[in-house]
């Protein structure tokens, strides 16, 4: 069984798709963290009105995964208003993340992570969140296993 896993939410297929290759690249299960009404353009959406609030928790389309077996999970995002969008944060929210490691990864097109590592900091105090990745651009298997191996 893998130690790691690789959650991620993918809003157009970009992070999907990285996500992919960091779980081959890591030898890590996968899991796909969901949620519908996406349309960040739109004023009116889901998604805009969580973001204005940074109290919004959305409902996780299926539950997490138990986590006994993983020491370190990869969690990926798309980063919207330079941070991690809310369901990351229901996501974070729950499980239980005592003595893990999470590594955060976004995909933007034109920001970096912002405060999303500190924000997922402090939702899971037991947990050691480290710096993260903007991992734009399909990166290969051989430079996510070279980021892995140096985290």
């Amino acid at each position: 069984m893998a130690t790691s896993l690789v959650a991620y939410f993918s809003a157009s297929g970009t992070t999907a798709r990285v996500a992919e290759t960091l779980a081959r690249a890591a030898s890590a299960d996968l899991f796909e963290i969901a949620a519908a009404d996406l349309d960040w353009t739109d004023r009116s959406s889901r998604s805009t009105k969580e973001m204005n609030d940074g109290a919004n928790r959305p409902a996780l389309a299926v539950d997490a995964p138990p986590l006994d077996d993983y020491d370190t999970i990869f969690v990926g995002f798309p980063i919207w208003w330079y941070v991690e969008p809310r369901i990351i944060d229901t996501f974070l929210e729950s499980a239980d993340f005592a003595g893990k490691t999470i590594v955060p990864f976004a995909t933007s097109g034109g920001s970096g992570l912002g405060k999303a590592p500190e924000r997922m900091a402090s939702l899971t105090s037991d947990a050691t969140v480290l710096p993260g990745k903007l991992l734009n651009g399909g990166p290969s298997d051989t430079t996510l296993r070279t980021w892995i191996e140096n985290l």
